[in-house]
């Protein structure tokens, strides 16, 4: 995993300096959605993974699928990549491009997970709380989880609040079990 991290960074790097610099950043990101997607799809990625095809066709399979979404820039990115033998790449290039749009833009996107469904009321109060805590624009996204019996587990990236009751009672029985 941190072996993709780093073969991926300095393509992600380049793509996303170009696409600031443009002013597409949007546009590169659903580009190297898409693209993402298309390499993990198990028919592409098969015919990706043929020794019999070049480079140059390989490029053309994954540009094909991006049809609609891609300018010459994109596929001379996408071109790059297949020459370097590294379009298994763009998944992580996908991830590591998003996260530095979101860190450009002041985002981040929160996953909370509670016991009991919140109303939009306490999600918003919840949302704003997190907002100044972090200093960032917060995105979140809720899910229910009846197994943490209540409070609330809050997941960033490297961030994780647990506020539940669940983590309560395991850090007490295991202090009581020392």
């Amino acid at each position: 995993m941190a072996e993709l991290n780093t073969v991926a960074r300095p393509y992600t790097k380049a793509a996303f300096e170009f696409a600031r610099d443009k002013g597409n950043l949007d546009q590169w990101s659903n580009l190297l959605s898409l693209a993402a997607q298309a390499v993990q799809d198990s028919d592409l990625d098969q015919l990706l993974g043929n020794p019999a095809l070049t480079a140059e066709q390989k490029a053309g399979l994954v540009i094909a699928v991006c049809e609609k979404q891609i300018d010459d820039a994109g596929k001379n990115f996408i071109s790059l990549l297949a020459e370097n033998r590294r379009l298994a790449l763009l998944p992580e290039i996908s991830a590591q491009f998003d996260i530095l749009k979101a860190n450009l833009e002041m985002k981040v996107d929160v996953d909370l997970t509670t016991a009991f469904a919140l109303d939009d009321a306490q999600q918003e109060k919840l949302a704003q709380a997190l907002s100044s805590k972090l200093g960032r624009e917060v995105k979140l996204t809720s899910q229910v989880d009846k197994s943490i019996i209540g409070g609330v587990v809050v997941r960033s990236s490297d961030l994780v609040i647990d506020g539940s009751v669940r983590a309560r009672l395991a850090k007490l029985a295991e202090a009581m079990n020392s």
